[in-house]
């Protein structure tokens, strides 16, 4: 909506922005400030032509040509710095109305951004030219850049964040010329002197970047008016921000930042500053900050416990009432609640009752009906289909609730046994893998010969183990069957290690041959739909066959199931005997294929 009472100036601009061909929109841009400046500052007159000539688009253009190459704008670096003086006197002091919002989050930041922007381009430019008078007017239009920019973070100290965060002004901070570096640190200066809260709030590796170049510029340049410049805002941040301080002090990075300011030349413009940086950084000031620092969180655990203690007693006065008006909203609670389960229950009893009566006569009035329409000599007849279809209904009913109720029953488990089949294939799988690299890369190689020095050298280390580590005495007799028995075991191992290889190849056989069989079964169709020689895929095998299996698996399951010292004098592969009684137990219940019971 545009306003009422416009500037007939702002009017006439306007229309010739909008009129003329892009090339000109600068220079016609340029006499915003003349017109400004013929008005007197502070005054309602300029905060009106300020919300004129931002409702009529003339600041979001502005905007756009400092977005532009300078080489397609008329007048160049001249045109951008006056463009960029006017935009930021526009910005400060301008009240938006209703598009608030859009102001102070999307236009602002932009033109700081764009600011930042033009700083690193004619920061560019003046490293690359080569003539006096050419670097003398780029740093004039830089320091003019550089003080619209810090008028508009004077006139909105919430930009403040945003400027220190971006990755353009690190870049012009991180400068080797001391004539940029010089005018960014003294900027860098002024905004921390207007509000040094957002030095904190800034990401830690910004914060660390900024630090890390203002101690390198004060530690290794030769200037001293970058020396001077570095030195005043070190001593700034230390100053304003006690965190800051610390970091100087107790951080890694930092270490023997005090012992190179100490060997600072004396006698310079900026001792006075430096004694002051290195006072700060001295032990005892650091023991008087953390003092004040451990004061504070005194003061501060003092204050919390004082209230919650206030509180607390505060909460115990009203106690008895709060208790009553508890304890009769929960029984009226209750009381309500039953009375509601009450109804409720009598409400659907009295409509199941409705309901039956509805049916049963329904039912009688549909048997009339039938009755009157059927000759006498059949009436008996209907009678007994009625009650046969009645029957069919009611079986149907049930033996499908029956079957879907089984169903739900045994579909997790299903489900549960076909994961852990997928489970078990996959990790068998993965077992053999391993088992085969291990076996193909790291084959027994036997135990390598010692030579003399290696024999004395592990004899010293035996010697000086015993000397200390005493270990209580053992005969010689003692050692020597000890030392026999270990060699027994140590044989019964290695000759027992191949059998049990072979058996856990035959057990892993068995287990893929079982696991293939149930995924068959699974998967096989009912006898109804099989065809042809299907049935005979399934069929198992002899007799003989299944019982020398049955043999082994109970075997395996006494072996394990007896106690580890019944375990020590047996050999691997050794077989047991086991009963008849128990071989034929449960053998009844083995299915085997192609034959029929007894």
């Amino acid at each position: 909506m545009k306003p009422t009472g416009t500037d007939p100036r702002i009017l006439s601009l306007a229309a010739e922005v909008a009129n003329s061909p892009e090339q000109n929109v600068p220079v016609i841009l340029l006499r915003l400030k003349e017109i400004m400046n013929n008005t007197p500052l502070g005054s309602s007159e300029l905060k009106k032509i300020k919300q004129d000539i931002y409702c009529y688009d003339l600041i979001q253009y502005c905007l756009l040509v400092l977005s532009q190459d300078c080489s397609r704008i008329q007048g160049g670096w001249t045109t951008i710095s006056q463009l960029t003086q006017i935009l930021s006197h526009c910005c400060v002091g301008l009240e938006p109305g209703e598009d608030a919002e859009e102001f102070y989050n999307e236009l602002l930041p932009s033109a700081a951004e764009n600011f930042l922007i033009l700083g690193r381009r004619l920061q560019t430019c003046f490293i690359n030219a080569s003539k006096g008078e050419e670097k003398d007017a780029l740093l004039h239009f830089f320091q003019i850049v550089t003080d619209s920019l810090f008028w508009l973070l004077g006139g909105h100290v919430q930009l403040i964040q945003n400027v220190l965060q971006s990755d353009h002004f690190l870049h012009l901070l991180q400068t080797d010329n001391v004539q940029i570096g010089s005018t960014v640190m003294t900027m860098l200066q002024s905004i921390l002197q207007i509000k040094s809260g957002d030095l904190l709030r800034i990401e830690v590796k910004t914060l660390h970047s900024i630090l890390d170049e203002v101690v390198f510029k004060l530690l290794s340049t030769t200037s001293p008016v970058i020396r001077s410049t570095a030195t005043k805002l070190l001593l700034l941040m230390a100053e304003s921000h006690q965190e800051i301080l610390i970091l100087l002090r107790l951080s890694a990075c930092y270490k023997g930042l005090r012992s190179l300011l100490n060997k600072q030349e004396p006698g310079t413009e900026f001792t006075q500053e430096l004694r002051q940086l290195i006072a700060l950084l001295s032990p005892n000031v650091y023991q008087e900050v953390e003092e004040q620092k451990l004061h504070q969180a005194a003061c501060l655990i003092q204050a919390y416990w004082k209230g919650f203690q206030t509180r607390k007693r505060l909460k115990k006065l009203p106690s008895a009432v709060i208790t009553l008006q508890r304890s009769f909203r929960s029984k009226r609670t209750k009381m309500l609640l039953k009375l509601n389960r009450q109804k409720e229950e009598e409400d659907r009893r009295l409509q199941v009752q409705l309901q039956r009566q509805r049916a049963m006569r329904l039912s009688r009035e549909i048997r009339l009906s039938m009755l009157e329409v059927v000759h006498p000599g059949q009436v008996e007849k209907h009678k007994r289909e009625i009650e046969e279809k009645s029957a069919l209904i009611i079986q149907k009913h049930w033996r499908g609730y029956r079957e879907r109720k089984n169903f739900r029953q045994q579909r997790p488990s299903l489900t549960e046994y076909k994961a852990a089949v997928t489970l078990q294939r996959a990790t068998l799988k993965f077992l053999a893998k391993c088992h085969k690299k291990k076996k193909l890369f790291a084959p027994w190689q036997g135990f390598r010969e010692l030579t003399d020095a290696r024999r004395v050298e592990l004899k010293q280390q035996v010697d000086d183990y015993v000397r200390r580590h005493p270990s209580s005495e053992v005969s010689d007799v003692t050692s020597r069957e000890l030392h026999s028995q270990a060699q027994e075991q140590l044989q019964h191992y290695f000759m027992g290690r191949a059998l049990q290889e072979r058996a856990q190849q035959h057990r892993e056989a068995l287990m893929a041959q079982i696991s293939t069989n149930i995924e068959q079964l699974m998967k096989a169709p009912s006898l109804k739909e099989a065809e042809g020689k299907e049935p005979e895929l399934f069929l198992s095998r002899s007799r003989p066959v299944a019982a020398k299996a049955k043999q082994a698996h109970l075997t395996t399951l006494k072996h394990i199931q007896a106690p580890w010292w019944k375990k020590l004098g047996e050999e691997a592969g050794d077989e047991m005997d086991v009963p008849k009684d128990e071989l034929s137990v449960e053998l009844g219940t083995l299915f085997i294929g192609g034959t029929k019971p007894p």
